[in-house]
């Protein structure tokens, strides 16, 4: 691949949702978007405040429409007090293949003020995103009660899912925090018990992003997928937000070749104190493939983007 030819076509993008306010950490991100049978595009999105504690930011996800996968409409919002949780991150939207209804999963620390480790939630299906309800989140995945009170490197919390569907099963990737954040992998046949699968971790950290490797996004490319993956650096400003992404190959969603070793593929291109590129989600919209990801700028606010990606380009 032409990695010059790729990074160029990633200049030009739109901007979908920008924050609440224009202020340094507030956000508006972790982008999850579908395409329904009748050509409308349906995205949810985390908004996130700068005022409480870290981790406890995620103020709402917000669900919003368009016909044109740019200009969006707000049709709903899922508050953090309607649940109630303290904090919501990255939300994952999918439209279910039978019966074609819409599916939100999200995370966040679940439980009482003592013990709220992070879990990836699943809300009731809905035919409808404008309706879905709050008080129907669930957690569906946990890490092992005792997993905090353990001196191993045991997941104590898992967050930020990317789920999709093929070959008949639903596939759970999501980071699984430790002392870092790995990538795993899990799947179900019904979205809702979910069974790990492959190597744990699924993808690890090493070169460019050897102090996090988390999963972003998969895409179908005909034999296998591309695995969108982001990370940080040890030596970088603030690693732990200042985050960019890569790019994996694997024929099977269990072995991954990581393209991409030596440097990040993307990276924030507007100045300022990140180049946060992160949360991305790709899809193949005709002859294109669009990503939405949450992008840094340079008043240390984010906003999400939408990148457009010629098929000439991505072969």
């Amino acid at each position: 691949m032409d990695w010059t030819q790729i990074r160029s076509a990633f200049e030009e993008y739109d901007v979908v949702l920008v924050p609440d306010e224009d202020t340094p950490e507030w956000w508006a991100g972790a982008p999850s978007v579908v395409q329904d049978d009748y050509g409308a595009f349906w995205l949810a999105a985390r908004m996130r405040e700068g005022n409480s504690p870290r981790g406890q930011r995620g103020y709402e996800i917000r669900i919003l429409r368009s016909e044109n996968g740019a200009d969006f409409v707000h049709v709903n919002s899922i508050r953090r007090e309607d649940v109630p949780i303290i904090g919501f991150e990255r939300p994952s939207l999918i439209i279910e293949p039978e019966t074609k209804s819409f599916r939100l999963y999200g995370c966040g620390p679940w439980g009482d003020e003592e013990n709220h480790p992070w879990c990836i939630l699943k809300f009731d299906d809905i035919e409808d995103p404008t309706n879905l309800d709050p008080k129907s989140c669930r957690p569906v995945l946990q890490p092992s009660p005792k997993a905090r009170q353990l001196r191993r490197n045991d997941v104590v919390g898992y967050k930020d899912p990317f789920v999709f569907f093929t070959d008949g099963n639903y596939h759970l990737f999501t980071i699984g925090y430790s002392r870092m954040e790995r990538c795993y992998h899990f799947m179900s046949k019904d979205g809702i018990c979910w069974e790990p699968v492959g190597n744990v971790p699924a993808f690890d950290v090493g070169g460019w992003h050897s102090f996090f490797t988390r999963p972003a996004s998969v895409l179908p490319v005909g034999i296998g997928y591309f695995f969108i993956y982001e990370g940080s650096h040890p030596t970088w400003y603030d690693p732990v937000y200042n985050i960019a992404t890569g790019l994996a190959y694997t024929p099977d969603l269990l072995t991954f070749v990581d393209l991409t070793p030596d440097e990040p593929l993307l990276r924030s291109t507007t100045p300022g104190d990140y180049f946060t590129w992160r949360y991305s989600h790709w899809l193949r919209v005709e002859d294109e493939i669009w990503a939405y990801a949450e992008v840094a700028c340079p008043n240390n606010t984010n906003e999400i983007r939408r990148f457009r990606l010629p098929m000439t380009v991505a072969r």
